[in-house]
């Protein structure tokens, strides 16, 4: 298990969005040292392997709108990977930058992924690039920025050791995996619904072992996607679950199938209700409803309903409005669950917050703070 072995991370551990506002920070800081004639200074986010430290990296780059770049140097078996292949023009020789290498001006990002599974004489090379944004064949345009991701050092990783002088050249952070961030982020990617309610309700088994990861889990939901009826193929599933999750994660998720807790009810059933008592009040309530509470499912929805809500920017007509109210009056909704989804909430836009005006609503709210 991971938590028994001794990884060496580098920078403060944050969560993903923490992570973003550090990036959007030091981007800007080296521009401005860029505009100056400063040095930029590149960054480096560790952690464990499948947490998503790659994805978010992208999806910073696409929401800010930058260019991509990306390398993978472990894949490089010789310098020239780096620096280019040797050619003679007019007597001379120089060097054809690689492919890879950017040509147009910025702001763009180079991913360097998984830097340190690289061989040390290709570490040796990166280094140069870290201090100057060049080698000596080759330049990165203005307006380009340098992020790495890298495993821990120590434990069971297959990683060469980066020494100080490498480690000097950069910032660092540690990614630190939180469920609910996944949530919001599987939201959006539209991950199957019935794997999102899964590591939701079983947060633990996320990165338990060697093999069930974020990216691991997601591999496994893809690969049900078109399986309606899991408990009906639920061989199958079995299958498919072992051929990428450690054992236990695999158990987890057959039991799960076979107590239909997967048959929550989704967001959408929730909001587009024409009979809220009926079809979603009371089977969820003798879904919940057993020897104790299940306020593992209960949060479970709380948290696909705000993420749905939030990711899609929704605006619901006034029976949707209605519906929402309704299912956070639920009398056997937990009070900290229901406070929780009304500080999400008061994130949200105008449309939402209006759920807040309900008297009944901000009475039980006030009565039990």
């Amino acid at each position: 298990m991971k938590e028994n072995k001794h990884y060496i991370f580098y920078g403060t551990e944050a969560f993903a969005s923490e992570i973003e506002l550090f990036l959007s920070h030091i981007v800007q800081s080296n521009l401005k040292a860029e505009s100056i004639g400063k040095r930029k200074t590149p960054i480096c986010i560790w952690g464990f392997h499948g947490i998503g430290k790659t994805e978010l990296v992208e999806a910073f780059a696409k929401e800010k709108g930058f260019q991509w770049s990306y390398i993978a140097p472990a894949q490089f078996e010789e310098m020239g990977d780096l620096l280019g292949m040797p050619k003679i023009v007019e007597d001379k020789t120089i060097f054809a930058a690689p492919e890879w290498v950017p040509r147009k001006e910025g702001p763009g990002i180079l991913l360097i992924d998984d830097v340190n599974r690289a061989d040390d004489r290709i570490l040796r090379g990166i280094m140069q690039l870290l201090q100057n944004h060049e080698l000596s064949s080759w330049k990165l345009p203005k307006g380009w920025h340098i992020i790495l991701t890298a495993n821990p050092d120590g434990g069971d990783y297959s990683v060469t050791p980066l020494d100080d002088a490498m480690l000097s050249r950069m910032m660092h952070i540690t990614m630190r995996f939180d469920v609910k961030e996944w949530a919001r982020w599987a939201e959006k990617a539209e991950v199957d619904p019935r794997g999102m309610n899964f590591v939701l309700t079983y947060p633990e088994i996320v990165n338990s072992g060697e093999r069930s990861t974020p990216r691991s889990l997601v591999q496994f939901f893809q690969s049900i996607e078109q399986i309606e009826d899991l408990e009906n193929e639920i061989g199958l599933v079995q299958i498919l679950a072992d051929s990428c999750l450690d054992k236990e994660t695999a158990i987890a998720f057959i039991s799960f199938v076979r107590d239909k807790l997967g048959r929550l009810p989704s967001p959408q059933n929730i909001i587009d209700s024409s009979d809220f008592g009926e079809e979603i009040k009371s089977p969820l309530w003798e879904m919940v409803n057993q020897s104790t509470l299940r306020i593992d499912l209960l949060s479970t929805l709380c948290t696909r309903l705000i993420n749905y809500l939030l990711v899609n920017d929704f605006k619901p007509d006034e029976k949707q409005l209605s519906n929402i109210k309704s299912f956070m009056l639920l009398d056997f909704i937990p009070n900290d669950l229901r406070l929780g989804m009304a500080q999400d909430i008061m994130k949200g836009n105008d449309r939402l917050k209006n759920i807040m005006a309900d008297p009944e609503l901000s009475l039980l709210l006030l009565e039990n703070m």
